[in-house]
């Protein structure tokens, strides 16, 4: 399945760019720490917490699921975008498919990633072909810098929503803000909206 530019909101005929964005043709590397370098044979993908059927996935696992691809924008919080990036993975979806669909009270989907990095994005954010657990952007396996073998990507929202090395998709009733929305970045994250930190509404 390919889904052309889900989160494709322009403001106007002329631009594709939320406010205050610009557009570069190159993919910046912005990471805070160091980055890992993961071994595809031992990775695995949890999804657990409010599901009906917690599972561990092997990275062999994982890509004997359906592939979803997305010809899509991604917009950074420091103000640049990319347009028209071909990406591709398992959608959420299907994870969440095949860990037996969630229960009635999940509300919110907390990735957690290699390193202990955690952001918050709500179920409605990433259902209905909106997210993937991506392998794969410009027809390339994810390099190590841009989160590889897998991060999550929710193309949407700003781009620290789309967690790099992702490890486990814990699904909650509660909202439980991240590592960057705890320190001073906005919630939701809407580049239409220009929600980059706390005082942005």
């Amino acid at each position: 399945m390919t889904i052309i530019n889900p989160g494709f909101k322009p403001k106007n005929e002329e631009t594709h760019l939320p406010p205050g964005q610009s557009e570069v043709k190159d993919w910046p590397v912005l990471t805070y720490g160091a980055t890992p370098h993961l071994d595809t044979a031992g990775w695995t993908l949890t999804i657990d917490g409010e599901v009906n059927k917690p599972i561990t996935l092997s990275w062999e696992q994982f890509n004997a699921l359906p592939k979803t691809k997305m010809v899509t924008d991604i917009h950074c919080v420091t103000h640049w975008s990319r347009l028209g990036m071909p990406w591709e993975g398992v959608s959420l979806d299907d994870l969440l498919a095949a860990a037996g669909g969630v229960t009635a009270k999940a509300r919110f989907v907390l990735p957690s990633c290699e390193g202990g990095y955690t952001t918050n994005v709500p179920l409605a954010d990433v259902t209905g072909g909106q997210a993937m657990v991506a392998t794969m952007a410009d027809g390339a396996p994810l390099a190590d810098e841009h989160g590889g073998p897998a991060r999550m990507f929710v193309p949407h929202l700003y781009f620290w929503k789309s967690a790099k090395w992702v490890r486990r998709l814990t699904l909650s009733e509660k909202d439980v803000p991240g590592f960057w929305e705890v320190n001073g970045y906005n919630n939701v994250g809407d580049p239409w909206k220009e929600q980059r930190y706390d005082s942005d509404k």
